[in-house]
């Protein structure tokens, strides 16, 4: 019986194809899973003394494989250099400085946790192995002797956090935290940084100081929440704060601490307008002892001014001796925090020649106030006024420092008002005054500086005005 044409070339290709498969097989058989391993050098001295402090593994595979490369102590200990790791098929190379994954000897005792770590000095034989996908498995060993290595760790024998939970708000409470490491040797690296929920790291800045970076001692990590430079602090929530000490030769530790924030953001207000082209509102009114105050006792607050707004368009304002200045305005809590205030209150009448600290109310880093200023003020100190009364204000008590705070609440408008009695005739006059928003230690908002400013021409009824 004679074959088709069609049938006899696909069987003559197929019969040439496994005669070349089995020649090769029967000339070239399969290569060995691990087709060489081994170290460059016999010893090495893992020092950071620039001398044999690193050998060098190289190592090659005929197909893919899954690889693990340990040592064994002379006492019998294995230390994992890679384990179970995926590798393809080729040739590799690996620096071997004597760090291996962490661990612990027996019955001690380490502040933190030890993620990379130098093996002893002493003589050590080294295992690959190698597990194919098929299941084939191979493995090559050989010996290291590691001397003079710099084995103590880079311990950070104290990590502090302190407060635990705080508010990145410039208010002044709770606004930072401090860090403390003490490092019991010099490192290369010190890292501190936040992790949050979703495995983000939120670097946190050494604070400048005499010590050296890296170098043993103490060091102070300041953290604002960055809300300091510009930018917005982290979600509020629950973060774990980390630091990272590793020294020259590679060894590390990680110690773990916690942080919690609440009511962060930045702070923002502003004078709102009371009525079109009014931002403030001034007046006079002669004065009455009982609204006299020193930092013995306060006076009567002055009542809240309802009608001076007949004299909000003049563009100057005359002030007879003896007679008190009297403003108002709104301030409006336009951002995503409380800000915090302090007094003293709304209504409070000053004397032309005091200040706030004369009547008791010292400057408060992060507190809120309005200012009011005049050319010929005694001083670069502003009278000071409260953002609200307290009957207006939230109040929140702070553990830390015992102390009970009043807020304006976000969105929140509160309406100030107070008096300036003008007891003396400057040589400047008419002089302007205006009113602004203050933030203690923070800043003066551009925005809200010199507004409504007023010319004030102060008269003696028995003398006339100054000249």
């Amino acid at each position: 019986m004679r074959l088709s044409r069609m049938v006899t070339l696909p069987a003559a290709a197929l019969g040439i194809v496994l005669v070349f498969v089995a020649g090769n097989i029967l000339l070239r058989p399969p290569a060995p899973l691990i087709i060489e391993a081994g170290f460059d050098r016999p010893s090495i001295s893992p020092n950071a003394d620039g001398a044999d402090d690193i050998a060098v593994f190289d190592y090659r595979l005929s197909r893919p494989a899954t690889i693990s490369l340990s040592l064994f102590s002379e006492e019998g200990g294995r230390f994992y250099f890679r384990e179970r790791q995926a590798r393809d098929d080729g040739e590799y190379s690996v620096l071997f400085s004597g760090v291996v994954d962490g661990f612990v000897h027996e019955g001690e005792t380490v502040y933190g946790q030890i993620e990379r770590r130098l093996i002893p000095n002493g003589n050590y034989s080294w295992l690959l192995e190698a597990e194919a996908d098929d299941g084939a498995s191979m493995s090559e060993s050989g010996t290291l002797l590691v001397e003079r290595g710099d084995t103590p760790l880079p311990i950070m024998s104290e990590f502090t956090v302190s407060p635990n939970v705080f508010s990145p708000n410039q208010d002044g409470v709770a606004d930072r935290v401090s860090i403390n490491v003490y490092l019991e040797k010099d490192v290369e690296r010190l890292d501190v940084y936040l992790v949050g929920t979703d495995g983000v790291r939120i670097p946190i800045s050494a604070r400048v100081e005499e010590r050296q970076y890296g170098e043993a001692g103490r060091h102070l990590f300041d953290y604002e929440g960055g809300i300091d430079l510009g930018v917005d602090p982290p979600p509020d929530g629950t973060y774990r704060v980390v630091a990272l000490a590793q020294d020259l030769v590679g060894q590390r530790i990680r110690v773990e601490g916690e942080l919690t924030i609440v009511t962060g953001g930045k702070p923002f207000a502003e004078i709102k307008p009371q009525a079109p082209g009014v931002d403030v509102a001034f007046g006079v009114q002669p004065f009455a002892e009982k609204w006299f105050s020193n930092a013995d006792s306060l006076g009567v607050p002055l009542p809240q001014p309802e009608d001076s707004l007949s004299l909000a368009y003049s563009q100057q304002i005359t002030v007879p001796l003896g007679d008190v200045l009297v403003f108002r305005l709104t301030v409006e809590n336009y951002g995503p925090v409380p800000i915090r205030t302090s007094g003293p209150a709304p209504g409070t009448v000053y004397q032309q020649d005091q200040l706030a600290g004369t009547l008791g109310f010292f400057d408060e880093s992060g507190a809120w106030r309005v200012g009011v200023q005049c050319e010929t003020s005694i001083s670069s100190f502003p009278y000071r006024w409260a953002i609200a009364r307290d009957d207006i204000l939230q109040a929140a008590y702070d553990e830390a420092s015992e102390n009970t705070y009043r807020y304006l609440a976000p969105g929140e408008r509160a309406v100030v008002w107070g008096g300036i009695r003008m007891t003396e005739v400057k040589a400047r006059n008419p002089q302007n005054c205006w009113a602004g928003l203050i933030h203690e230690d923070v800043a003066i908002s551009l925005r809200n500086n010199h507004v409504g400013m007023r010319s004030i021409m102060i008269v003696d009824p028995q003398g006339g005005a100054a000249s």
